[in-house]
């Protein structure tokens, strides 16, 4: 007698070794990041949360005003008691800050080696906002998603763990950045398809067009590096990047490549699934399509999802340069100059690179798909081709 499989055993499995091998590679991975990271000076300041309970005294000042407030610590050893902070508004200093008023929420700082210092305004508290945003929108994925969207809020911690505990670090001890970004984007696509569908042939579909899409995107950054003479000084972080203490100068064209395959790789792994699980449903509902005709669909699929996804990617990295874009016009660069400086070549080759990347997965994608996902029968079976000028015979009845 043969025994069943119990599906619901075998989810549970696959679940709690995705779980387990997330964890390894949170904790091996860092410990292997961590080799080499610098020693940090601790910070001179100190800074606290606060609550403004009143606005003691405002005064003009050369070039701005300074306000005198009194405010309520809200965190620390000295939570609960009042100190006097300073704010000081200049008009042509950035930013420029809105004046503060009671209730508000402030962080404020102070030099703790010094006992005379004052303690001074820094930033508005606005972290609360987004936590607040970040659970409703938990919340939404939760109710609309059941078990699937708390196995996605599950893969999107891992990923932001990989990214902040284990690539960052990695980057900032001086290890291979090219070999750190590649691994950091197979461990994401794994841990995220292991979660979302478990061990399936959907996520193996998905995953294995995924890779090829990223690869893809690697090795054509690769190439138009070589071509473009990227220099990786884009911005003026990239010039403070150059600046930190390290072991070994921080690779900076190695930061514009793992910037372009980490930022590819949610699009491709997002038009990989969507593929993945629409022709997953056509052979589920068809049994007897082909596999010729299950290619057709990816690609006619892939056709749409690709018009759209390419519109993300460009609108996207249009979004995040829009500023200095609108700089640059407003002070009348010539059209020429603006489309050959780096920073503007990073942005379009990113979204180019990641379209082409899409490109490729589309195709490879629906082919892998096409080969192991079964028909009916185990194997795709073309449907019967009737002519027009077939004559059909009718039933026999005794009536005509």
């Amino acid at each position: 007698m043969v025994k069943k499989r119990n599906p619901r055993k075998k989810t549970l499995v696959v679940y709690l070794f995705t779980l387990l091998f997330s964890l390894a590679y949170i904790l091996i991975g860092r410990h292997f990041a961590m080799d080499g990271y610098p020693n940090w000076e601790e910070p001179s300041t100190i800074t606290y949360k606060g609550r403004v309970e009143q606005v003691i005294s405002q005064e003009k000042i050369s070039g701005g005003d300074e306000l005198c407030l009194s405010v309520k610590v809200l965190n620390g050893p000295e939570k609960g008691s009042l100190v006097t902070v300073r704010q000081s508004i200049y008009e042509n200093y950035y930013p420029v800050q809105d004046k503060a008023a009671v209730g508000d929420k402030i962080l404020f700082y102070t030099d703790k080696n010094r006992e005379d210092s004052e303690w001074l305004m820094l930033e508005y508290v606005r972290s609360d906002g987004i936590l607040i945003l970040g659970f409703a929108f938990a919340l939404a994925v939760l109710v609309f998603g059941r078990w699937k969207g708390l196995n996605t809020l599950i893969s999107l911690a891992f990923t932001c763990l990989a990214v902040f505990m284990v690539f960052i670090p990695a980057v900032l001890s001086g290890q291979n950045i090219y070999l750190w970004s590649i691994v950091t984007c197979l461990y994401t696509i794994s841990m995220t398809m292991l979660f979302i569908n478990g061990i399936s042939k959907k996520s193996f579909a998905a995953g294995a067009g995924c890779f090829a899409g990223v690869a893809m995107a690697g090795v054509l950054t690769l190439f138009m590096d070589q071509v473009l003479g990227l220099t990786g000084m884009t911005t003026e972080d990239a010039l403070y990047l150059q600046m930190i203490e390290v072991a070994e100068p921080i690779n900076l064209r190695a930061i514009v490549f793992a910037a372009i395959i980490i930022g590819a790789m949610g699009a491709i792994m997002d038009v990989a699934m969507d593929i993945a699980s629409s022709l997953e449903e056509i052979r589920k509902n068809t049994p007897e399509v082909s596999a010729r005709s299950l290619i057709r669909s990816g690609m006619n699929i892939g056709r749409d999802v690709m018009g759209t996804m390419a519109n993300t990617l460009v609108l996207a990295y249009i979004g995040s340069s829009l500023s200095t874009t609108l700089l640059m016009v407003a002070y009348n660069v010539e059209m020429v100059q603006l489309f050959n400086m780096e920073m503007i070549i990073v942005e379009l080759l990113q979204a180019i690179v990641g379209s082409t990347g899409i490109l490729l997965t589309i195709p490879l994608t629906s082919l892998i798909c096409s080969l192991i996902y079964p028909g009916k029968s185990g194997h795709a079976v073309e449907p019967p081709l009737r002519s027009a000028d077939t004559e059909i015979e009718l039933p026999s009845n005794p009536h005509f």
